[in-house]
């Protein structure tokens, strides 16, 4: 799997299982209507009865004044452990929400789908609506990143305006590449993280998810609550946030956020809601306000992490925070393959030819502030999952060929390695196997070879 230990589907049926359009409920205790739904016969595991209230994630007596359009997406997790995605689209004056269920993490295509099917419905058409979700519907998802482009131009001559070009408002839609790293502005949850949070508050979030605490976001505006949650998860790659994962929380799972500790969760609420949860009494939660940019923590957790490589991160963060590209997603991977990229020292083979991972090794680090990180590293759930994917991918016999193997390459070119290297243990593998890991390190030695040379 390309996305290892991560929580998507790897391989979906379909763009899309549910779209829906939602009227906020009339009082508290009532369910959102569902007014438009396609395909009409949906049904499912008990979601299309709560699913709704997922759209209208705040306290519906007090929240009238919005932004005018916000997009949104809440997280869903099916039977199996794997994400699904509420894409919204919620119009504050009509108090009314689009909404596209996806198991398909493409946050921009969605948003621009759900603006061309509002522009369809606010002028009443509604074959339109469903000849082009019936299009997706049908459509193969490509394996390879690039276009999606939509024939729809016969569907839609008849509708043209005189005058209007060929295609109309058919719209088409460019599939994100999953190999490259999140940049600004293109990444639209990236970008209002990084306009949103200030640097020194990144630091202490990304600190609390690398010990992997309870974290609640608060913010007044739904959008830039649900990308700050989603941005968050990012930027631990190439692991993944293994516990409760709520972008927004709907008015009736507030009782989420006060499970007893030690559960870690990562969950945003609506700032409407706030004083609710903060009622339920909170033990041991590290909580941002987004609108006001305060973090509270009962936690010592940047003191705790190698000085060095936070204040390398700091600094790359102050550097590139408005600076257009993958800066910001670098400065993070470079800090991740820093803290755990000692990793590849600790891979030993056993006499089968079998390679394993040595805690022992791992932790013997000549830096104490190191060690101690290390530590606690060995038992968070993240790590964990990240170590038991990367030794299935390498007993299959398969190569570790992705950004973070690289950046680890890179970073120790410029530092001393320790000890007995990552290529040695791989020249001692029996063949097989071994072959294939062998043949990667020498790539990519030839790789910094060029990179001296040119």
């Amino acid at each position: 799997s390309g996305r290892m230990g991560s929580r998507l589907k790897q391989n979906p049926e379909r763009t899309f299982n549910w779209f829906f359009e939602a009227t906020c409920p009339v009082a508290r205790d009532k369910d959102p209507g569902v007014k438009f739904q396609f395909p009409e016969d949906f049904r499912d595991e008990g979601s299309s009865q709560t699913l709704p209230r997922f759209c209208f994630p705040y306290d519906i007596q007090r929240q009238r004044d919005g932004v005018a359009v916000q997009h949104f997406t809440f997280v869903l997790t099916d039977l199996e452990g794997c994400q699904r995605f509420g894409f919204c689209r919620l119009t504050n004056s009509t108090q009314t929400c689009l909404c596209i269920l996806s198991y398909l993490p493409w946050f921009e295509v969605f948003y621009k789908l759900l603006n061309s099917l509002a522009d369809y419905l606010s002028k009443g058409q509604i074959n339109e609506i469903k000849a082009l979700l019936a299009t997706l519907y049908k459509q193969t998802i490509p394996l390879a990143p690039g276009s999606v482009t939509l024939q729809m131009v016969n569907l839609l001559t008849s509708q043209r305006e005189p005058g209007e070009s060929h295609s109309g408002q058919i719209p088409y839609f460019i599939a994100p590449d999953p190999k490259s790293l999140p940049s600004i502005p293109e990444n639209r949850n990236l970008t209002e993280l990084i306009v949103a949070v200030d640097v020194g508050n990144l630091l202490q979030l990304y600190a609390s998810m690398l010990f992997e605490r309870r974290i609640l976001i608060f913010s007044s505006k739904l959008s830039t609550l649900t990308s700050c949650v989603h941005a968050l998860s990012a930027v631990l790659y190439p692991m993944y946030w293994q516990h409760i994962f709520i972008p927004v929380l709907p008015p009736h799972l507030l009782d989420y956020c006060c499970y007893s500790a030690p559960m870690p969760y990562l969950i945003g609420v609506h700032t409407s809601l706030s004083e609710r949860v903060r009622s339920r009494g909170l033990e041991e939660v590290v909580i941002l306000n987004v609108d006001t940019n305060t973090l509270e923590t009962p936690f010592d957790d940047l003191k705790k992490i190698p000085a060095d490589v936070m204040s390398g991160l700091k600094v790359c963060l102050k550097r590139q925070a408005v600076s257009p590209g993958c800066g910001v997603s670098r400065a993070f991977l470079k800090a991740q393959a820093l803290l755990f990229g000692g990793y590849r020292d600790a891979l030993q083979g056993d006499k089968e030819g079998d390679i394993y991972f040595c805690e022992e090794v791992f932790l013997d680090h000549k830096s104490t502030s190191m060690k101690q990180f290390l530590q606690s590293a060995i038992h968070l759930q993240f790590f964990k999952q990240f170590i038991d994917c990367r030794l299935d991918v390498l007993n299959k016999g398969k190569e570790l060929d992705d950004l973070f193997e690289e950046e680890i390459t890179k970073c120790e070119t410029t530092a001393v390695g320790r000890g007995k290297s990552y290529q040695q243990l791989v020249g001692n593998l029996k063949k097989g196997g071994g072959a294939l890991i062998l043949n990667m390190k020498t790539k990519a030695n030839m790789k910094l070879q060029n990179e001296y040379e040119s």
